[in-house]
């Protein structure tokens, strides 16, 4: 049996020249470059334009300021890919929300293509056509999807495994039981005249364990109630 290929981001995207960004530094960079854990390509949509000077949009349909990028010419860029079929996502500020949830089914796929919209967005009858998920990283509007896909696809390759190297330090994280994560100190034990708490300086793993869990359930009780009332509802 042939080795399964590494995790393919792929980007669609007025603007390659934005990417690796922060996509490229640090252990995920590493993993992508030197180690072929995952690798990242960038597709620039204004090639698909059948327009001589690369126009990619036009006026909204109904009238109202901006553009819309035309379904024919994302739909021409969607279709030039090979390989196989990976999710197809359009970063979008009224898609549902990114969740850990499901950025652990997309790492499990062959890889991921994205989307990056601009002006008013893309002309729906491309997104039905072609199966796109809308995929928001928060409420609030970008310029474009750029950043947004850079957060995606981030989340799913840090899941890769070798990527961060230890998985058991995923296990605790934000998100993987329903709960947020715990506070974490280090060296100096103390800063501007506070203490790192002394039951993390005990050495009692158990109470360690403990303290951890009821500062996981204080912290998403305090600042995410949506995120507590489902956890309660499922003990």
């Amino acid at each position: 049996m042939s080795p399964r290929p590494p995790f393919t981001a792929t980007v669609l995207t007025m603007f390659p020249d934005a990417f690796p960004g922060p996509l490229g530094v640090s252990l995920i960079g590493t993993a992508w470059r030197e180690r072929g854990l995952w690798s990242l390509e960038t597709l620039d949509i204004r090639a698909f334009s059948d327009d001589r000077r690369g126009f990619l949009d036009d006026t909204p349909a109904g009238g109202g300021s901006g553009a819309v990028l035309k379904a024919d010419v994302v739909a021409r860029a969607v279709d030039s890919l090979s390989g196989p079929k990976r999710p197809l996502l359009y970063m979008s500020a009224r898609g549902r929300p990114l969740t850990q949830a499901r950025v652990k089914e997309w790492a499990k796929a062959d890889g991921i293509v994205v989307l990056c919209g601009r002006f008013e967005g893309v002309d729906q009858r491309v997104l039905d056509a072609r199966g796109f998920e809308e995929v928001s990283v928060g409420d609030a509007v970008l310029a474009g999807g750029e950043a947004a896909a850079m957060v995606a696809i981030e989340a799913c390759v840090r899941l890769i495994p070798g990527v961060l190297g230890a998985a058991e330090s995923l296990s605790s994280e934000s998100f993987e039981d329903g709960l947020l994560e715990y506070p974490q100190y280090t060296r100096p034990r103390e800063f501007e005249g506070q203490e790192i708490p002394e039951v993390l300086l005990s050495g009692d793993h158990k109470k360690v364990a403990q303290w951890r869990q009821e500062q996981r359930e204080i912290t998403t009780r305090e600042r995410r109630p949506d995120l507590w009332a489902a956890h309660t509802a499922k003990d």
